[in-house]
């Protein structure tokens, strides 16, 4: 492969869900000159359809990739996961003259598969360690430090440390403030009462139990305190199940809305369907969300949308604090039954002023915007390019 070919070459390894929209945004904004492909380490990798080609082998497993919950390693080996090691590091190892830069998005799993493998000079875009709890261990900083050119952390905290040990680590803003996925869904048009409400049960095994447990929060609501409510559909999720673990019917009114999937209703409550692709435009109509997911939940609160979230008892305690202790009062925390949620609820749908303390503290907390902007410049220098402009 000639020099001036394998210079426009780009890899981006993510590995998982909201890993995969992170990088699929980041490639959107990358310049069309550059030759991008994109290998997802865990699940289908459906947020890159339309974007780039997806290459390497596909690796299913029940976590996927979700750490969050307590013996997710366990059941994953127990699954099978370990056949699925040898394909990704063969492929890995394979394209390593393949591409001028790799990108990592995701946590420190990608890193070591890069290491095991002869990966260097990659670009790393950290967006699982917050910086407000653990930082990077020994180890961990030796294997960024043989494997990374530059390194996107989401704190200061995380990023100095690493500049001690001469890499090009950066806390140029939060990534995921960057990348809160749009599609076209008009939910602002769809509101009808004085507040908003946005429902984010997830994407993976625990979404059909979480939604149900939101849904009978909701129900303890008196209908004339009630928010107009919307419900985040992530790919993959079975809307089927979704209404019959809550009792609820589905309709479907025909719209040209890409993002439009009806509703989940019956007599009394009535949920709007949208695409996880519409994040965005749900948040923005929404005043709070109430969230069992991953990447959505920072994104919600770094726009302050103060989050109602129950612990699930397979939740891993220690990564919960950690997250506590980042998120603050932005996240209110309840025990995994619908009276414990709905008090909640009833709480911050009703005292507007202790809503809109906590929202200041998310948007705080969880920083701006402006990371991918650098992301773009760094990997348009390396091909040669002219980085485009980018949008705040």
């Amino acid at each position: 492969m000639s020099a001036a070919l394998r210079s426009r070459r780009v890899l981006f390894v993510s590995n998982g869900h909201g890993e995969d929209w992170i990088a699929a945004a980041i490639v959107r904004a990358l310049p069309p000159g550059l030759e991008i492909d994109a290998y997802p380490m865990v699940g289908t990798g459906g947020a890159y359809a339309d974007i780039c080609p997806i290459v390497g082998p596909r690796a299913q497993v029940a976590s996927e990739g979700w750490r969050n919950v307590k013996g997710s390693w366990r059941r994953d080996i127990m699954g099978g996961a370990l056949a699925t090691v040898p394909p990704a590091l063969s492929f890995l190892r394979a394209v390593r003259d393949h591409y001028q830069t790799v990108v990592v998005v995701g946590d420190m799993v990608g890193i070591l598969a890069a290491l095991s493998t002869g990966h260097r000079d990659l670009l790393y875009i950290d967006v699982y360690k917050t910086g407000a709890a653990r930082l990077y261990s020994p180890l961990e900083r030796r294997a960024i430090k043989r494997t990374c050119r530059t390194v996107f952390c989401r704190a200061e905290s995380l990023a100095s440390p690493l500049r001690r040990l001469g890499i090009d680590a950066r806390a140029a803003g939060n990534v995921m403030m960057d990348t809160i996925p749009t599609l076209a869904y008009d939910a602002a048009g769809r509101r009808r009462k004085r507040l908003g409400l946005t429902l984010l049960p997830g994407s993976r095994a625990l979404t059909v139990e979480s939604f149900a447990v939101q849904v009978e929060a909701l129900r303890t609501v008196p209908d004339e305190e009630r928010p107009d409510v919307f419900l985040a559909v992530a790919g993959g999720v079975d809307v089927a199940a979704l209404a019959e673990a809550t009792g609820l019917s589905q309709s479907i009114w025909p719209t040209a809305e890409p993002g439009d999937l009806g509703a989940l209703q019956d007599r009394d409550l009535t949920i709007h369907m949208a695409r996880g692709a519409a994040l965005g435009q749900l948040i923005s109509a929404s005043d709070l969300v109430m969230s069992q997911a991953g990447t959505a939940t920072v994104q919600a609160l770094g726009s302050g949308r103060p989050a109602i979230t129950f612990m699930n008892p397979r939740d891993r305690r220690s990564r919960f604090r950690d997250e506590q202790g980042l998120f603050g009062d932005a996240r209110l925390v309840t025990t995994p039954d619908a009276s414990s949620v709905g008090k909640a609820l009833r709480t911050l749908l009703n005292d507007d002023a202790d809503r809109q303390r906590r929202a200041a503290i998310g948007r705080e907390r969880i920083g701006g915007p402006g990371a991918l902007q650098e992301i773009v410049a760094v990997l348009c220098e390396t091909a040669g390019q002219i980085p485009p402009a980018v949008e705040a």
